[in-house]
């Protein structure tokens, strides 16, 4: 497991319900280095949709956040290991996971798709990208798809543990392309000036065996109470349009509604 680099902390509500978590506290898991999920600003504060969505959460349950951030590959171990109580860092539910860890209701999805300069002529096919290196974040599902549709195919697959560091490579023409979640693509790296020349490139990949139903918490096994307090607040956040709200402001365009 890796180590923990910081501990940050938020308060996001001032009523206290100790049956949510103890002291009323809900301590999310997360990687601050994928924006506009989640991501550090200058002045070392934590940003982004799904802080944004953590706090409205924690208002809707009565109870104050801590965030703690760690390496995306030590989540889970980190959970199992009850450093925090549930991850919330654009996590796909996927059938490997579960067999590790439980999820919450699915509260919103987002499109995978590559990232390769605009005249490369690639496309998110193993043909296109045969014998082309292809970044993607070390524990992803982005990571999972490309091992298991494209690295036997004679497709370069190299993981990292940071994925600015996949940006700066593919912008030196280390790597010739990377597969992300669309949004994180959109605004860790095409908007800017590094991603110049750059652009989506294909259609998005499809396997909802590997990249999930959509994204949800993640919490520990048998932490029934949790999950149902944590629920009733997802729902009450999408009821009262949060998640669109937030969706348009750090998304633009891009749909992400959930499955029904």
């Amino acid at each position: 497991m890796n180590k923990f680099s910081a501990l940050v902390l938020i308060t996001c509500g001032l009523a206290v319900l100790p049956a949510l978590a103890a002291e009323g506290t809900i301590r999310f898991g997360l990687e601050a280095l994928y924006p506009p999920f989640e991501s550090k600003s200058p002045t070392g504060e934590l940003q982004g949709f799904d802080i944004d969505l953590g706090n409205a959460v924690c208002q809707a349950a009565k109870a104050k956040c801590q965030w703690l951030d760690t390496s995306f590959d030590g989540l889970i171990p980190a959970l199992q290991g009850r450093k925090f109580d549930a991850i919330n860092s654009a996590m796909n539910v996927t059938e490997k996971r579960r067999q590790a860890i439980d999820f919450t209701d699915v509260i919103y999805r987002v499109p995978t798709k590559l990232i390769a300069r605009a005249d490369s002529g690639l496309t998110a096919t193993p043909e296109a990208l045969k014998g082309k290196n292809v970044g993607v974040l070390q524990g992803s599902i982005q990571e999972s798809y490309a091992n298991a549709h494209w690295a036997s195919q004679g497709v370069h697959v190299v993981s990292y543990q940071d994925q600015n560091q996949v940006y700066m490579d593919l912008a030196s023409g280390r790597l010739d392309s990377t597969l992300v979640l669309a949004p994180a693509g959109q605004s860790g790296f095409l908007a800017q000036p590094q991603g110049k020349g750059f652009a989506f490139v294909g259609e998005a990949v499809s396997d909802d065996s590997i990249l999930g139903s959509g994204i949800a918490f993640g919490v520990r096994k048998g932490d029934d109470a949790l999950k149902r307090q944590l629920n009733a607040a997802i729902a009450k956040v999408k009821a009262q349009g949060t998640i669109k709200i937030l969706a348009h402001k750090y998304f633009g365009d891009i749909d992400v509604s959930a499955p029904q």
